[in-house]
């Protein structure tokens, strides 16, 4: 068993903004969760990650209720990169990526040989090997994204939650991190925008609108004309080199204003 959101619903401030969710990813693959702003996809990863606390419903781990675990239980096994991190100390990169170190380690010991090979990893795997001196303040956006994926790494989670980790990245640095993703020994649940980068890397698709589910599946089950136009209000057209391929999306223009 893994994590699992079994009917989840979340209101804050009177407004129901997730109603009666449920997600149970297959160990070791890669779901993505896709919907316009506003559809309750980083409401669902905070949920799942237990920062927030269901209205109704109940997320578990293994069986069960995160609620009822410990916090170092739950961070040893799940990691966490939201859409933005920041910080006023003066850390550098590598003093960021050993913070995922920190769950494994009881306070005020000294990092062990097995902390310092899942940093080393970590910032390979990232590419950032060659910036650990660099200060977190004078990173660009995309940079301190790879180092809070590098940081996620270095935990060893055995499930991922990723919100919109694209962001603020060039093209060759989404590909590069989401190949990676998808090449991890781990459960990952992944808020992305970009529908063709879904369709390439996610083994499965979850669709938010308006803080419920509309569509489960398959990338090429998912992924069809009538959907986007129903959920993004885009007239798009899907197609695949050959049969059995997944989609690719080639939008043609709004249904409706935005």
């Amino acid at each position: 068993m893994t994590l699992s959101a079994d009917r989840v619903s979340r209101t804050a401030a009177g407004q129901l903004i997730l109603d009666g969710v449920s997600l149970t990813p297959a160990p070791g693959s890669v779901t993505g969760l896709l919907g316009p702003n506003g559809s309750g996809k980083s409401t669902l990863l905070r949920l799942l990650a237990g920062v927030l606390v269901p209205s109704s419903g109940v997320v578990t781990l293994d069986g069960h209720p995160l609620r009822e675990l410990g916090r170092r239980t739950v961070a040893r096994r799940l990691a966490v990169v939201e859409q933005q991190a920041d910080t006023q100390t003066e850390l550098t990169v590598l003093d960021v990526v050993r913070l995922g170190r920190v769950p494994h380690r009881r306070a005020w010991t000294p990092a062990t040989p097995a902390d310092d090979r899942a940093v080393h990893t970590a910032l390979e795997r990232t590419g950032l090997t060659d910036r650990t001196a660099r200060l977190w303040h004078t990173l660009s956006g995309g940079e301190r994204q790879r180092v809070q994926i590098a940081r996620a790494l270095a935990q060893e989670p055995r499930e991922l939650l990723l919100d919109e980790p694209t962001n603020h990245l060039d093209i060759q640095h989404q590909l590069d991190l989401l190949t990676l993703v998808a090449e991890l020994p781990v459960t990952t649940v992944v808020a992305l925008h970009d529908l063709n980068l879904a369709a390439m890397y996610c083994d499965a698709l979850v669709v938010l609108k308006e803080g419920r589910v509309v569509a489960t599946g398959s990338p090429g089950d998912v992924l069809t004309e009538e959907l986007i136009a129903d959920v993004y209000g885009v007239k798009a057209a899907v197609s695949r080199d050959e049969p059995g391929d997944r989609p690719h999306v080639r939008f043609l223009g709004t249904l409706r204003p935005a």
